[in-house]
């Protein structure tokens, strides 16, 4: 499915200017029709599948237990 830019802004949650400039840049792909670029909305998957895998490792880690110090003594 072909997006507009302003589509493709709300689908990312980024601003309309930050998209444009990623499609000048040719960071994102994009076909000129005549009148608006339309991005193929399937090349963000992938992106978007390996952000939800790193914020879940993120917060597994940050949910882990510290584990207690073996060299520490209990000096009383």
């Amino acid at each position: 499915m072909y997006l507009s830019i302003k589509e493709t802004a709300e689908y990312l949650s980024l601003p309309e200017d930050h998209i444009a400039n990623l499609v000048t840049q040719k960071k994102i792909r994009a076909v000129f029709d005549g009148e608006q670029y339309l991005i193929y909305q399937g090349q963000f998957a992938t992106h978007l599948e390996q952000v939800e895998k790193y914020r879940k490792l993120i917060q597994d880690f940050l949910n882990e237990p510290i584990p207690e110090d073996i060299d520490i003594k209990d000096e009383d």
